[in-house]
């Protein structure tokens, strides 16, 4: 698929739309089942066009109507046209279907606007070290706060003196405030880690040949090791679609630790055993979970629409773990 083309640009502000109406978690539910049925279809021996144009790509991304979309009509119904179904612009769950059509023409805007940032970013020699993906969510969220909310990437500066910048009000502020205490989040990130690796090890020793033999293209061979246990993360969102205000859904949070996980593998694993490839993925868990915590804390504990934390987590892990393999070789 051409990615400057006129039909490309068509089809991403489709995406955008279908985002906005549907609400950016159910958005990003449906990239998931697409990212997870193009993962499928390359073990198979088949093409990469569902995994890498549709789930990962122009059609449906999370940087385009797979998420960032959604975020971003969500801002605009809070913050400028105050028809948000609950008022509240970080309420990512709420359908926008209701509300009226320049919301759903925001959410058609801003996935021309990720896919047209994804371009870029991932042309720039030290910017594309990044994850590009999570950098145009967060770019994307960021834009529509400074837009619709008025406010700044760190978000209202009257909670930021009320709290602190890093506070979090005995976690009532807090993104995911069930899981925001180190106590409960390290072991979680230590076995999603663990499971992580786990699965890279398998689809990559099982994918290698293929993209050897040119049954599968290289990239979809690095790909579905990488993003496998993502998509089982993404998939965790569905409880959350299902609850209501009596709910006691408290689903973890844990698609950034699946993919920081099984980039280490990648990025280090041919070094080392199985068992030791797990262990590092274990680790990396646990200090994904440190970051994402920071980057909740930083980005959106004190904002009025919704800066992705994991998304912040994955781009600046990214770098850090390619930084790492460029200064070691």
């Amino acid at each position: 698929m051409e990615p400057w083309s006129l039909a490309t640009m068509v089809l991403c502000f489709g995406g955008g739309i279908l985002s906005a109406s549907l609400g950016a978690i159910l958005a990003f539910v449906i990239c998931g089942i697409l990212v997870l049925g193009g993962c499928f279809v390359v073990l198979a021996g088949g093409s990469d066009f569902l995994l890498l144009q549709v789930g990962l790509g122009p059609l449906f991304g999370p940087h385009v109507g797979g998420f960032a979309a959604g975020v971003a009509a969500s801002t605009y119904a809070a913050g400028v046209k105050k028809n948000h179904p609950t008022g509240a612009g970080k309420d990512v769950l709420a359908m926008l279907t209701d509300t009226s059509w320049d919301v759903l023409i925001v959410g058609g805007l801003f996935a021309v606007y990720g896919h047209i940032m994804l371009q870029l970013l991932s042309r720039i020699p030290v910017i594309k070290m990044f994850d590009c993906i999570a950098l145009a969510v967060v770019i994307s969220n960021v834009t529509s706060r400074l837009l619709f909310q008025k406010e700044s990437p760190f978000g209202n500066r009257e909670s930021i003196n009320q709290h602190g910048l890093l506070g979090t009000a005995n976690f009532s502020i807090s993104w995911v405030p069930w899981m925001a205490p180190l106590s409960r989040s390290i072991p979680i990130g230590f076995g999603v880690g663990a499971f992580s690796v786990a699965l890279a090890i398998g689809t990559k020793s099982y994918l290698a040949p293929l993209a050897e033999a040119g049954t599968i293209s290289v990239a979809a061979a690095f790909v579905v090791p990488l993003i496998l246990a993502w998509t089982v993360g993404v998939l965790a969102f569905l409880p959350l679609l299902f609850g209501n205000s009596d709910s006691n859904i408290k689903t973890p949070i844990v698609h950034g630790m699946g993919i920081i996980s099984a980039l280490s593998y990648l990025l280090f694993g041919d070094a080392m055993s199985a068992n030791a490839a797990i262990v590092m993925g274990a680790m990396v868990g646990v200090l994904y979970t440190l970051l994402q915590e920071l980057m909740a804390r930083l980005f959106y504990n004190h904002g009025s629409n919704h800066v992705d934390p994991p998304a912040c987590a994955i781009a600046t892990g990214t770098l850090v773990l390619n930084s790492i393999k460029h200064l070691i070789g």
